[in-house]
């Protein structure tokens, strides 16, 4: 056996022994403790599952039927099957069907299809604050003058994070340019 082999458990020497039938021959040490770490969680995820169906069928320890079907349930929500074949031409001939959008070719530019049905079109809209009236903020400077300055800078905040600020919401689309 190889120096340190001895020191090795069990496990790590199945994993040794199996990259080794692969006909892989030069790994860096950590590749045997990870794959144990993913060994060991897939382990403990299968028999909890078995756990799980075995209490739901009212038995009292787990069976070969229990780990079977913890096994067979990680194997369908882990590996999906590609459809056959014949099924993605099918597909694929009812897409083709369907001829694309004419392109819009301009001189020396990319061809695009149509506006609509581009994704660059624009679609958003600006929020600009409206600005306090004229009567209320003369109503805010009244108040300030007859209290103490630091209790009006303090009641003036408290005004403002009670009152909602009010804003206009404008949209419009870009206008192209011609070159």
């Amino acid at each position: 056996m190889a120096e340190g082999e001895e020191d090795l458990p069990r496990d790590a020497k199945i994993v040794k022994s199996l990259l080794k039938s692969m006909g892989v021959e030069d790994y860096e040490p950590r590749v045997i403790h990870q794959f144990l770490e993913l060994w060991y969680r897939y382990v403990v995820d299968v028999l909890t599952d078995a756990q799980v169906y075995s209490e739901h069928a009212g038995k009292g320890a787990i069976d070969s039927d229990d780990v079977k079907l913890a096994i067979q349930s990680k194997v369908n929500f882990s590996f999906s099957q590609p459809p056959p074949r014949e099924v993605l031409l099918e597909l694929a001939r009812n897409r083709n069907k369907v001829p694309l959008p004419r392109s819009i070719a301009g001189p020396a530019s990319v061809p695009l299809p149509p506006e609509q049905d581009t994704l660059i079109s624009p679609n958003y809209q600006l929020a600009i604050p409206r600005r306090q009236s004229a009567q209320a903020a003369e109503e805010t400077e009244e108040d300030d003058e007859a209290v103490d300055p630091a209790v009006a800078t303090s009641q003036q905040e408290q005004k403002t994070a009670d009152v909602p600020p009010q804003s206009q919401r404008v949209s419009f689309p870009l206008v192209k340019r011609t070159k």
